[in-house]
């Protein structure tokens, strides 16, 4: 057994393995794709934008925030979703709790950003964007794929809270007590 065959107590899985977090970077990486092509029209480098469903549509939803390209805002969230999805290892909500805090915050905070736009393209502009729909669907999935780290390391400071031990420290992974708070070991095979 090593540290890696761990799970935070309470739980059937390890939600932030390596597999769960390699789908949230390649769906991060999608919506990065889709945000940075959108955002070169935005900055004028495509005059046209594709649209396979509402062609006339687009124009008006991503000229709404217009002089601001908002879909680089998108762009660098994306990014940032991928940066810290890389980091630290598969216990990392209780040796890194602040990457996987600052993830959460991130995906909270595009899920919120596209429960916005998907109402804001009939109510405000009276279109739709396809490519801005896809991207909120990305949003979405990566919320519903990334909630359960955050959750795990919230629980954790809270069990560190309730030792009385230092939730700053734990915070960033520097008091070695704190890393065996109630975990439960699964062994291989």
């Amino acid at each position: 057994m090593t540290q890696h065959d761990t799970i935070p107590p309470g739980w059937n899985e390890n939600p932030t393995a390596w597999p769960k977090r390699i789908r949230l970077v390649l769906l991060a990486f999608v919506g990065f794709c889709v945000a940075s092509y959108l955002a070169l029209y935005q900055l004028g480098v495509f005059t046209e934008v594709w649209d396979p469903f509402f062609p006339g549509g687009s124009p008006k939803v991503l000229h709404l925030m217009e002089p601001l390209p908002d879909a680089v805002l998108g762009a660098s969230a994306y990014l940032t979703e991928i940066l810290l999805s890389l980091i630290g290892g598969e216990n990392r909500w209780r040796t890194a709790p602040w990457t996987v805090l600052a993830l959460g915050f991130v995906i909270v905070c595009g899920a919120l950003v596209s429960v916005v736009l998907v109402i804001v393209q009939p109510v405000v502009a009276g279109a739709w964007c396809t490519l801005c729909l896809v991207s909120a669907l990305v949003s979405f999935a990566i919320f519903g794929l990334g909630a359960k780290e955050s959750l795990a390391a919230l629980q954790y400071l809270k069990r560190v809270h309730a030792s009385g031990a230092s939730i700053r420290r734990a915070l960033w992974g520097l008091d070695g007590r704190q890393a065996t708070f109630g975990i439960r070991r699964v062994g291989k095979g």
